[in-house]
């Protein structure tokens, strides 16, 4: 078929007819079929369409215009026909019974009593708060330490203690001089638990057949035996499983009434006891508790599910009494709920005066305790006598009955004040240490591997130390209680 000639089947078509044999065609003039079937941007401006004899047969629809909707029959109207008489309107004429008008009466009362109530709570609060407040115009600057630099041998603001005496709570550590235990990094003191076996020849002379003594020790002519430790398996003899550190400002700084602010975070793993504290430079009204204890900060290295308080907890405690066996306790503390203490830095802080001791954690709103010592007591004792509620008597180690004097009066100490004992001057103590006999960690809660009244406490707590180091940090910064800086204030 020539190019050039129509199409048999084209001719006899409709489309033929009509007359016209054009085709739509590009710009090179060849006829193409594409060009109506492109896409409306590419298509030209004339597109192909049908004979104008071809036509089409529909059913016509009706439009309408808005205006030219049907209009809607009206809704039939809801409005009564007249007014409904009183006589229809029964509650009108009810009045309520004596028991739902009472209880009006009584709401109504409550929200007044309610409004009184804030406003009394408030405006005594605030007074209150005022009271246990030290105003920082009436603070002098004693002692500033960010550990910038640390200088712990050479008489500066801290004092090692070397020893393993067990410090009065029967603890499972020694306190060392190694730099291992106690070093400033980035601008913070660290103290930091490490396992003995690891620097004995055989982790069994833990056990037995062991020596260890303590280089530095502060004690040698006080009380040398807690120099050094020797291990027997037969007579149960067992080296102290854990090696910390502690030190103090005994030698540098104390206080009578002032502020303490130590800023740290705490360490994590299991039986660790972190604390910041205080002791009377000199025991005034005698050895301890005589001469009181403040604990800022207590907590321990177990985590939140630990359920004699973990972590996620620290607490803060007044200690003092008449004898060793009468010991009087007034104790605080501050949680986190969905944190702990041992994720990141908090401060600590103690305000404390003659007329009040105050304790808290971050915020004077967070209060652990909160004292105020009432002069009106100041007869008759004191008041810290009458807060103890000690007995009048009580037994001594010959089983004999004896009288429990009272020896914070002006009779026993000349210059003793309402405040006594907690009114010499006290200094800090920063330290850290693992397990012990003294209750801090109660028997039979938390999987505890040791009872406190057992002869060998100590060594069935190193018995299980693949236990429980397996919970201590690998890293530095979160096994160790860490401190970022410490200041102390006086009155001025």
């Amino acid at each position: 078929m020539a190019r050039g000639n129509t199409p048999q089947l084209y001719r006899n078509s409709d489309t033929s007819a009509s007359g016209s044999t054009h085709i739509p065609s590009n710009n090179s003039g060849t006829a193409s079929f594409r060009a109506p079937f492109l896409s409306p941007a590419s298509r030209p401006s004339s597109v192909w369409s049908p004979p104008s004899h071809v036509t089409h047969s529909h059913t016509a629809l009706p439009t309408y215009t808005a205006s030219e909707l049907p209009p809607k029959a009206p809704l039939p109207s809801t409005l009564l026909s007249e007014k409904l008489t009183k006589e229809e309107k029964p509650w009108l004429n009810q009045r309520p019974d004596g028991r739902t008008r009472a209880s009006r009466w009584i709401t109504l009362l409550m929200l007044v009593i309610g409004v009184f109530a804030s406003g009394f709570i408030c405006y005594f609060g605030y007074n209150d708060a005022g009271k246990t407040m030290i105003d920082s115009s009436q603070l002098c600057l004693v002692m500033e330490d960010t550990f910038d630099t640390f200088d712990v041998d050479n008489g500066g603001t801290w004092t090692r203690d070397v020893e393993m005496s067990g410090f009065g709570n029967g603890e499972f550590e020694m306190a060392t001089a190694l730099s291992d235990n106690l070093f400033v990094r980035n601008g913070q003191l660290y103290i930091k638990p490490t396992l003995t076996s690891n620097v004995l020849s055989n982790p069994d002379q833990i056990f037995n057949g062991g020596n260890y003594t303590l280089q530095g020790c502060t004690t040698l002519k006080s009380n040398a035996s807690a120099c050094s430790a020797s291990s027997n398996s037969k007579t149960g003899a067992t080296i102290p499983p854990v090696m910390s550190a502690r030190l103090s400002t005994k030698d540098s700084y104390s206080i009578r009434f002032g502020k303490v602010e130590v800023v740290a975070k705490l360490p994590r793993g299991d039986w660790l006891w972190p604390a910041i504290w205080m002791l009377p430079l000199s025991q005034v009204y005698g050895a301890w508790p005589l001469s009181g204890e403040i604990d800022i900060m207590e907590a321990r290295g177990n985590g939140p599910s630990y359920p004699a308080q973990g972590n996620n907890f620290v607490r803060s405690t007044l200690a003092w009494g008449p004898l060793p066996a009468i010991t009087a306790r007034l104790f605080g503390w501050q949680s986190l709920k969905r944190s702990n203490y041992a994720q990141k830095f908090h401060t600590y802080t103690l305000e404390w005066t003659e007329n009040f001791i105050k304790i808290y954690v971050d915020s004077r709103l967070k209060n652990m305790v909160q004292l105020q010592v009432d002069k009106a007591q100041q007869t008759n004792g004191g008041f810290f006598w009458k807060r103890g509620n000690f007995p009048l008597t009580a037994h001594n180690n010959t089983a004999a009955e004896i009288v429990v004097p009272n020896p914070w009066t002006t009779a026993t100490v000349q210059n003793a004040t309402n405040a006594a004992p907690f009114d010499q001057p006290f200094y800090l103590i920063l330290n850290l240490a693992a397990g012990g006999t003294s209750g801090w960690f109660p028997d039979k809660l938390g999987n505890k591997p040791w009872f406190d009244g057992s002869a060998s406490a100590m060594r069935d707590f190193a018995n299980q130390q693949s236990t429980w180091s397996a919970t201590w940090p690998s890293n530095d910064d979160d096994l160790s209680f860490r401190i970022d800086s410490v200041r102390m204030w006086k009155l001025c």
